[in-house]
């Protein structure tokens, strides 16, 4: 057998070594040449009698992320063309027998009478840790990186290789429920204590324990398979069980809104496996997964979680003709909230920081907020007074703008004002290197307009964080008329170095992310005034798949901005830009009731300390008209909240705002959340197909006005019947498991 992702070695004592190390990789993926070399290896194991037993390790950093997921796209596609050819009935078939071939062979490795040890160093995630699952022992190495988890719900699949059934069946099945439902990656020592590993130990003393259990009798057969096995949490039909399942039913719905088929099916999966023996269960879970992974749901989610996300976090959209920037020292001009949070995720990489404010109070106060952070990690075992103090080592605050000289990257988070800001471009081109690049944090003003300030305009662009920036994944790049490469490839390397995905857009008014996220809270001002119950409009949008309503997403964004931008909006395009009716509500608000949102502890919600925040009372008052709640569609506000969205994507795509498909759909997901179900705006208009799309915003404009009118660019899709990934389709890339 020819050895190119696993090397083996057979020891005198019968231990079979077998290493994986996949040429060309950083991490070791399950593809389906892998798949098919580790299933020769389980041949091997079984039938030579030389082999006592088998311990599993990683020649890479980490043991693997799992699946290689571009690989299940390859068998969802495989029921598309054999049931074009053969038939849905084949189709199925097919398909299920293509999707439980590593549960086949992971139940292979279970039953081969050998022991087989894994031994886990780094992340091992998914089928990966499914695999871990199979083997009869699993050591963990106590190391930092080490973690393990299946995360499958995250791009929406389930445990697809016996996941299910062996964690259901190794803890009681609410533990079970609540780990498969997460899909977090699990610290060595609570996974001992989940009895997902049986040990851990240092690195290098692995697999020598490892070799020691098999050698000192370590059984093959796992206790499932014995006879006289009990559950856990004893049968699913005990009362135990009746404490369990409905429970976990009700929890997926409130989570969820029921738009999630993978966690469903899962709960399926371990309510009706746990009823059966082993490979019966497996079945189950099988056919439970071959019916999911060919759901559109499915194929959105792995497009835009997994390859989408990992092609722009790679760089797909770097200029290739610009050598790769190793930044060491970037500057932050603005010491506050936001400033504040880029020198700390800044030094968090590894960057050294200088931290300029207009005096060095201010300054000292912005690095104070980042030793706020760091002391929460510390307190939460995450970080350790070590790698504390080298992170606030890291950080310089001063007041003087010559400290900045040594800067690779400037980037400015002052007041959205374009005279101070012009003021700081002055003070900080005085002082840095030419060859330095200088960045706009503005959430508001297009980059080419503040570029006029400068002295270099090639060299200048826009970073654009969203708050908090600690928390928030996503960066958006903007790129002004003159922004040069370098400087877009600057700004890429830097959002790469901080460990956050960018997406890259062109200049305009509120760029992509704003953009849609003011629609979205524009509908439900509206829905507001138009007499819809508060709490009705916030809980249609969490039904809609939002992670939190249009007036709570307000209310964190500030309501005293939302009319700073209804008057900039007039000033620039006039009045018939404004919405009469949100401006007397913001205003009402605002002004009149002097409630600016969280902030200041009353807004759309009220926020009592040590308490739960609730909707304030007093918005009723402000409703002239007040609608019978069983009186109103709920689908119909559910789809004007999410087309809106949508539209407004649409739009950015017809205006050359947005160029890629992939970071238009990553964007509106890891930026304002949209239902992240759906794959994102652009693949939710896929999967329904742009005509019956043009007719329900149509049907939308009719009751509700030209804001939801189709642009030219989706009635042009309509007519063609073509989609926006298949007219912008991006160019073909490899990614790897995450």
């Amino acid at each position: 057998m020819t050895e190119t992702n696993f090397r083996t070695d057979l020891d005198p004592d019968g231990v079979l070594s077998v290493v994986w190390d996949m040429p060309g990789r950083s991490m070791n993926v399950l593809s389906e040449a892998a798949i098919r070399e580790l299933a020769g290896i389980v041949d091997r194991v079984v039938e030579d009698e030389a082999v006592k037993g088998v311990v599993v390790s990683s020649a890479k950093k980490a043991f693997s992320g799992g699946a290689d997921l571009t690989m299940l796209e390859g068998i969802a596609r495989l029921y598309a063309s054999e049931k074009a050819k053969h038939g849905e009935a084949a189709a199925a078939k097919a398909m299920f027998e293509e999707s439980r071939k590593l549960s086949q062979l992971y139940r292979r490795i279970e039953t081969s009478g050998k022991p087989w040890v894994c031994a886990i160093h780094g992340v091992c995630l998914g089928g990966a840790f499914e695999l871990a699952l199979a083997c009869h022992y699993r050591i963990a190495s106590n190391d930092a990186s080490t973690r393990v988890g299946l995360p499958e719900v995250k791009v929406g699949l389930f445990p697809g290789a016996g996941g299910t059934q062996r964690v259901a069946r190794i803890m009681p099945p609410g533990d079970a429920l609540q780990m498969l439902m997460k899909g977090e990656q699990i610290r060595p020592d609570k996974a001992r204590a989940m009895r997902l590993v049986d040990e851990v130990a240092p690195k290098d003393e692995m697999l020598g324990k490892a070799k020691a259990w098999i050698l000192g009798g370590g059984k093959a057969v796992k206790p499932w398979d014995e006879k006289g096995f009990r559950l856990p949490g004893g049968p699913v039909w005990s009362k135990g069980g009746f404490m369990t399942f409905p429970p976990a039913n009700a929890i997926y719905r409130r989570e969820t809104q029921d738009n999630y088929p993978a966690i469903r099916a899962m709960l399926q999966a371990v309510f009706d496996g746990l009823q059966l023996e082993m490979d019966r269960a497996l079945t189950v879970e099988s056919r439970l997964f071959a019916k999911v992974l060919r759901s559109p749901e499915a194929a959105a989610m792995i497009r835009t979680f997994f390859v989408s996300m990992q092609e722009l976090n790679k760089g797909a959209r770097r200029p290739n003709n610009v050598p790769e920037n190793k930044l060491k020292t970037i500057g932050v001009v603005g010491a506050g909230f936001m400033g504040a949070g880029v020198a700390y995720v800044s030094a968090l990489a590894g960057l050294h920081v200088v931290l300029v404010d207009r005096d060095q109070a201010a300054a000292d106060k912005g690095k104070a907020f980042a030793e706020k952070l760091v002391m929460g990690q510390v307190v939460k075992g995450r970080m350790s007074g070590e790698q504390r103090d080298a992170l606030l080592g890291a950080i310089e605050p001063t007041a003087d703008y010559a400290a900045l000289a040594g800067c690779d990257l400037v980037i400015e988070a002052v007041f959205e004002d374009p005279k101070v800001k012009a003021e700081v471009i002055a003070k900080v081109e005085a002082v840095i290197r030419e060859d330095a690049i200088f960045a706009s944090n503005t959430s508001t003003l297009p980059i080419s307009g503040l570029a006029k300030a400068s002295k270099r305009p090639e060299s200048f662009v826009g970073i654009h964080f969203f708050s908090p920036v600690e928390k928030m994944l996503l960066v958006e790049v903007i790129v002004g008329k003159q922004t040069g490469d370098r400087a877009l490839a600057m700004a890429l390397d830097y959002v790469r170095a901080i460990k956050k995905t960018p997406i890259v857009v062109k200049d305009s008014r509120g760029f992509y992310a704003n953009r849609c996220v003011i629609a979205y809270m524009l509908e439900g001002h509206l829905m507001l005034t138009e007499g819809v119950p508060a709490a009705m409009v916030e809980n249609v949008a969490k039904q809609a798949g939002m992670p939190v309503g249009p007036l709570a997403l307000n209310d964190e964004v500030a309501l005293d901005l939302g009319l700073k931008i209804i008057d900039s909006t007039r000033a620039q395009l006039g009045d018939a830009a404004v919405d009469p009716a949100q401006e007397r509500l913001l205003r009402a608000l605002v002004e009149k009731e002097g409630r600016l949102g969280r902030k200041n502890g009353k807004g759309f919600y009220d926020y009592p300390e040590g308490g739960k925040k609730r909707l304030w009372p007093g918005l009723a008052d402000l409703q002239e008209t007040k609608l019978d709640p069983d009186a109103i569609d709920v689908s119909e506000l559910r789809h004007r909240l999410l087309v809106t969205q949508a539209l407004e994507a649409a739009r950015t795509v017809e205006e050359g705002v947005v160029t890629d498909m992939r970071e238009a759909d990553v964007g509106a997901i890891l930026g304002f959340g949209f239902a992240p179900y759906t794959g994102g705006p652009l693949s939710w208009i896929d999967s329904m197909g742009a005509k019956r799309f043009v007719r329900l915003a149509s049907a939308l404009a009719e009751l509700h006005g030209p804001r939801f009118r189709p642009n030219k660019l989706l009635l042009d899709l309509a007519e063609k019947d073509e989609t926006f990934y298949g007219r912008f389709a991006p160019p073909k890339e490899t990614a790897e498991a995450a």
